[in-house]
């Protein structure tokens, strides 16, 4: 069963900090070395300071002395939190995504109660392993699905407000509810892999999570397409550009499209081909130009895997390749932050 339990956030104080919207950042892992110093420029309390630090032994330093000076705060009492993030999609779309933050008991694969869906790579997780030790600190939420529906209502203003993002605290009888309810459940990683499989070679018990339930329009998937130094073995039938709908995998090549046939997902097909150099980004215009100007072999343009595929995926024991989904937005991070000493 999935074991979730109220938590002693660590959180900002603004009395000391400054802006909330000056201390929070994307997640780690889609931070670029230019944004990064951009986010350092912004306050010198910025999250990134702690998420990217020069060394896993500066981050700690800092987080002792920002909890010094009262920068950063323990509550007094443990709680759940609802999250609730407003935001507008790839798709120019307008959307609400809604899930509640607890402390999450950590399972091996085995035990089948937290289900991966994408493989892991080492070079990731060495890191994140030594800033986790360092640190004894959840810095960054990780992101799950729970395949239900919680209906909440009546919460008045937001406890904590950053750009798209509202927090609640949760009462008692409420996270004991929700506690309740994940008896029986399985939860599927959403994001986060690298940073849960840390967290068991650790041997850690709790992480930091957003449960997210599926049954909600705000929770959506797109597309990450592949920009390739070589093709490998791709070859398709050729067909005019596509709209914006695809009606299979695509592969891009000097000017011109071709259709991928092949059994399993997008993501599947492709990495089939073997295509070699290969990059990421969740812009189909931006892989086309890629090739356009010269500057790799082949874009494959892919569609969004449903998320009732991986489930499927993650329920038989398989995984996916890595970048096969996208859940847009990523959680922020320097909302909330989870000290492992509980």
């Amino acid at each position: 069963m999935a074991v979730v339990r109220p938590f002693r956030a660590l959180r900002y104080d603004p009395a000391a900090a400054g802006p909330l919207e000056s201390l929070v950042a994307p997640p780690f892992d889609v931070i670029g070395a230019e944004e990064r110093e951009q986010l350092r420029g912004l306050s010198p309390y910025n999250v990134v300071h702690l998420t990217l630090p020069d060394s896993e032994e500066e981050a700690a330093e800092l987080l002792a002395v920002w909890s010094e000076r009262g920068v950063l705060v323990r509550d007094p009492e443990p709680a759940c939190w609802w999250l609730a993030q407003e935001y507008v999609g790839p798709d120019g779309v307008a959307r609400r995504r809604e899930g509640f933050v607890a402390a999450l008991q950590v399972e091996p694969y085995e035990n089948r109660v937290i289900l991966p869906h994408e493989r892991t790579h080492a070079g990731p997780k060495e890191g994140r392993l030594r800033l986790l030790q360092a640190t004894r600190t959840q810095l960054e939420p990780l992101f799950f699905l729970w395949d239900g529906t919680i209906e909440i209502d009546g919460l008045g203003e937001p406890d904590l407000w950053s750009g798209g993002d509202s927090l609640w605290r949760l009462d008692a009888e409420f996270s004991a509810a929700l506690a309740e309810e994940l008896r029986d459940a399985q939860l599927l990683i959403a994001d986060g892999h690298h940073r849960y499989e840390t967290t068991l070679a650790a041997g850690e018990s709790w992480l930091l999570a957003v449960i997210v339930p599926t049954g909600q329009e705000g929770l959506t998937i797109f597309p990450t397409h592949r920009v390739a130094q070589s093709a490998g073995t791709a070859s398709g039938t050729p067909i005019d550009a596509p709209g914006n709908g695809l009606i299979g995998p695509v592969l891009y090549r000097a000017g011109r499209y071709e259709l991928l046939a092949g059994d399993g997902l997008d993501p599947e097909v492709v990495e089939r081909a073997a295509p070699s150099g290969v990059t990421y980004t969740p812009s189909r215009e931006e892989a086309v130009a890629t090739v356009d100007r010269g500057e790799a072999e082949a874009a494959f343009l892919l569609r969004p895997s449903r998320i009732e595929d991986v489930w499927e995926v993650a329920r038989r024991g398989d995984v996916m390749p890595q970048k096969s989904t996208f859940f847009y937005p990523k959680l922020t991070s320097g909302l909330l932050m989870l000290p492992l000493d509980e």
